[in-house]
């Protein structure tokens, strides 16, 4: 079964293929990952970061709530002092992205008990980002970035739970969907921000699907010590999109 990769429909070449767990006739575990507006969506509840309680992230979230009360935004003198405070927090969002998204695989493919708890900790995600950008770029463009990045994480949950179920149709088209999320992910960080490219942020982004498609391949065909190595690459290509991330706002504010 062909994984996302290089094509939408087919792995590039020497690219992995999806082994299928079908004949186990497995049923997916309940309480998959949702996103808020399909038949696959979360409620409108679960996204709704009142909902979510009161989180902290030390002196992370301490500087971004300070950012939070700026009333004027070109009002940022001196960002290109903090560029390594905004470095390590964003590290902090795509290592928790990469870190949630790895055990909720796990959840969904193991049938892990905690599978729900698992998912909607990684659906706080797009939040906390949403929440670190809304002092650069406002809340109605956090909030679109936010929604870009919850559909991301509930398609590549319906991908593993077809991968699982054995259903190659609906990876297939799982994983177009997918794609297709991923290039308006790109157009839309490089529309906000003249640093940011569009096609430096696909190519970060595709590589992103790949390492994660590689890693469900190899969980899938119990290849637990090549998953487990594997997630090094995607730590590692999680803090290079951090570190674009950081970057880009540093210059783009520190002109302001």
């Amino acid at each position: 079964m062909p994984m996302p990769g290089g094509t939408r429909t087919t792995p590039p070449q020497g690219g992995m293929t999806m082994p299928m767990s079908g004949g186990t006739g497995t049923t997916p575990q309940p309480g998959g990952m949702r996103s808020p507006s399909g038949s696959t969506g979360v409620s409108d509840s679960m996204t709704n970061s009142d909902n979510w309680g009161n989180y902290d992230y030390s002196g992370y979230m301490n500087d971004m709530n300070d950012m939070n009360d700026t009333s004027d935004m070109n009002n940022m003198d001196g960002i290109d002092e903090d560029l390594e405070d905004l470095r390590d927090y964003f590290r902090m969002l795509w290592s928790q992205h990469v870190y949630w998204t790895r055990m909720a695989v796990m959840g969904i493919i193991y049938n892990l008990p905690d599978v729900q708890q698992i998912q909607q900790r990684l659906l706080r995600n797009p939040i906390d980002f949403e929440n670190a950008l809304i002092p650069f770029y406002g809340r109605d463009a956090a909030k679109e970035f936010s929604q870009l990045l919850t559909d991301h994480l509930s398609i590549a949950a319906e991908i593993v739970k077809a991968a699982k179920a054995g259903d190659n149709k609906m990876v297939n088209d799982a994983n177009n969907r997918w794609h297709d999320n991923a290039d308006k992910i790109a157009e839309f960080i490089g529309s906000i921000n003249p640093y940011w490219t569009v096609e430096d942020w696909s190519a970060m982004i595709d590589e992103h699907l790949q390492l994660l498609s590689d890693n469900i391949a190899r969980m899938l065909a119990k290849k637990y010590e090549d998953s487990i190595n594997g997630f090094d690459d995607i730590e590692m290509q999680a803090l290079e999109m951090a570190d674009m991330m950081s970057e880009g706002i540093a210059m783009q504010f520190s002109e302001m």
